[in-house]
């Protein structure tokens, strides 16, 4: 709770600076102060855009602060119950007890115990693929769902970049009509939706980016734990099936 708190002031103060940077801008390039409702106006329908973005991006923040949890991708309670079922020999309990319950480690875990089950002569080498294969895709399932966050990293200051091209084309498209009627005010609203949009595509970009790192390290932590558990209920597995 504490990471989440610290994380949200951050992206508060990242997103202040760069919006006041816009603004800034905006007010250099058309000589007023510019309101929020004229600054989205003046950036044009990207800034809706952008603005969905930055929702989307939020909420998968919120999410993965939720889900990438060690007690979410093994849960402690889940594998002790599963360790005790497993050195009692009860192995048809165990693959219905994994069943009920959504977890990568339990994915592992009835993957290994349907697959002792179904085959009437298991070998181990064997079962470590099978459980090799299901702990891989489990990992890319996860490895996946926080590239999202990456993809909106990229895209928004490339759809900024449009921005601050259309609007530079604004602009020369005034001068070319006619130079001489040529207006200030009509060249300003073309610079200053260059400038908005280049700011908004950052401020969604830039910590989308930050926090597509971290919870990229986070992922690899929780992958590397599991890699674990799987080696240690490899072993049990192995035990019972040598009784």
């Amino acid at each position: 709770m504490k990471t989440l708190s610290i994380a949200l002031v951050w992206l508060g103060t990242i997103a202040s600076g760069l919006a006041q940077g816009a603004e800034e801008a905006a007010d250099v390039a058309a000589g007023s102060s510019m309101s929020l409702q004229e600054i989205l106006t003046t950036g044009g329908s990207l800034m809706y855009v952008l603005g969905a973005m930055s929702l989307l991006g939020l909420a998968f923040v919120f999410y993965f602060f939720f889900a990438l949890r060690a007690k979410r991708i093994a849960p402690p309670e889940f594998l002790h119950d599963l360790q005790d079922m497993l050195i009692e020999g009860k192995l048809e309990e165990a693959r219905n007890f994994c069943k009920g319950e959504a977890s990568p480690a339990s994915a592992i875990a009835l993957t290994a115990t349907d697959y002792l089950l179904r085959v009437e002569n298991p070998d181990t080498d064997m079962l470590r693929e099978v459980m090799e294969g299901e702990g891989a895709r489990q990992g890319t399932a996860l490895q996946t769902q926080v590239q999202y966050l990456q993809d909106i990293a990229v895209i928004a200051p490339m759809v900024g970049l449009l921005g601050t091209v259309i609007g530079m084309l604004s602009t020369f498209n005034v001068v070319a009509l006619d130079i001489a009627k040529a207006k200030p005010m009509l060249l300003a609203q073309g610079v200053s939706q260059a400038l908005i949009t280049t700011a908004a595509g950052l401020i969604v970009g830039i910590p989308a980016m930050a926090f597509y790192s971290y919870f990229r390290g986070r992922t690899v932590d929780l992958l590397s734990n599991l890699e674990i558990l799987s080696g240690d209920l490899l072993a049990l597995l192995v035990n019972l099936k040598n009784k």
